[in-house]
């Protein structure tokens, strides 16, 4: 918006304060907000490989299907937290342990 007003820094403070970044650095921190600290090399290189961790594990012999459930079913399995499905799939094996 023309106009408005995003901060009380002069032109000249902001220039200043671009300046004032290192060279080898593409920020400042301030050293107080631990949200607003930037990640080093080695914790970028941490979550890129949980990341790459997610789905389904190579060789795993899952499979995907749609079936269809009750509602309270689910709504008890969901209750317990993450993992639910994980939970469902061993009570399924459970009960075919004693149902051959």
């Amino acid at each position: 918006m023309a106009g408005s007003k995003t901060n009380s820094m002069t032109l000249e403070q902001v220039r200043a304060a671009v300046r004032a970044v290192p060279a080898d650095q593409h920020f400042v921190w301030d050293g107080k907000d631990k949200d607003d600290r930037p990640l080093t090399a080695d914790e970028l290189k941490e979550g890129i490989a949980l990341a790459k961790k997610r789905g389904r594990p190579i060789g795993s012999s899952k499979e995907s299907t749609t079936v269809r459930f009750d509602r309270d079913v689910l709504d008890a399995f969901r209750a317990a937290g993450p993992g639910w499905q994980t939970r469902m799939n061993a009570a399924l094996r459970d009960w075919l342990k004693t149902h051959r």
